[in-house]
């Protein structure tokens, strides 16, 4: 009988035990319950939360950065030359306003060539060709000359270029948004705008001295036919006189 009772204690025993280990791990610890389960759901909740955070943090960076760059972008360019290329053109055009005796003017120059270079000006009389003549004479010479002022005026601001040329392209460089680099290009466009434009005032003063030379030398030829005409005319030409060389 007492076999039969150690028995059955045995079997209890091995019954609350195995009890035990069938139920969820709990340690009972100071009244602590442990749940392995729910503490791996916590721990995986805050990774993604931080990770969350993290994401929101690296957003906020983005936008700031995006910010500054706005700003950036946005930044005028410091330095500004077109007043002294507005300067500089107007040089130019004073010089080409300052024309001596034809001036840039359509209207003037049919005026001129009416009254000095085409037919009608060679049926005056023998005065009147030669004040004709020297009209002329002297549009050419002052042609000549308002064309090597221009060419002085083009080789002076050669310099004013440089130093424009300088500070813009520093300031290109040194820029620090897309505004700052596409007002430094407006800039450095609007400098090759006004050499072009000393080109073209140049090439306009050369070509109006060679025109108005060549326009000379061709009522030059038109007078002395006329001239010889007239000398060769019967009853008006050429009389011989007497003429004393020495007299006693």
């Amino acid at each position: 009988m007492r076999t039969s009772l150690r028995r059955l204690m045995l079997f209890a025993s091995s019954a609350l035990l195995l009890t035990g280990l069938a139920t969820p791990v709990a340690a009972q610890f100071g009244g602590i319950v442990y749940d392995p389960t729910n503490y791996s759901q916590n721990v995986l909740t805050a990774a993604r939360t931080l990770e969350q955070i993290n994401n929101q943090i690296r957003s906020l960076q983005n936008e700031a950065q995006a910010l500054i760059n706005d700003a950036r972008n946005l930044a005028t360019l410091p330095t500004s030359a077109l007043s002294e290329l507005q300067g500089q053109v107007r040089q130019t055009q004073q010089l080409l306003g300052n024309a001596q005796r034809i001036a840039y003017s359509v209207q003037a120059i049919d005026e001129a060539f009416t009254s000095r270079y085409r037919g009608a000006a060679m049926s005056g009389s023998d005065t009147a060709l030669v004040a004709n003549a020297r009209a002329r004479w002297e549009d050419s010479v002052g042609a000549l000359e308002d064309a090597l002022k221009v060419q002085a005026g083009v080789v002076g601001n050669l310099e004013g270029s440089r130093v424009v040329m300088d500070r813009l392209v520093t300031a290109s460089q040194s820029a620090s948004g897309a505004l700052q680099v596409t007002q430094a290009g407006n800039q450095l466009l609007a400098l090759q705008a006004r050499q072009i434009a000393d080109l073209t005032a140049l090439v306009a003063a050369q070509g109006r001295a060679q025109a108005l030379e060549a326009a000379q030398r061709a009522a030059a030829r038109d007078q002395a036919r006329e001239q010889l005409r007239r000398f060769l005319a019967p009853g008006t030409g050429y009389r011989s006189t007497r003429v004393d060389m020495f007299k006693h």
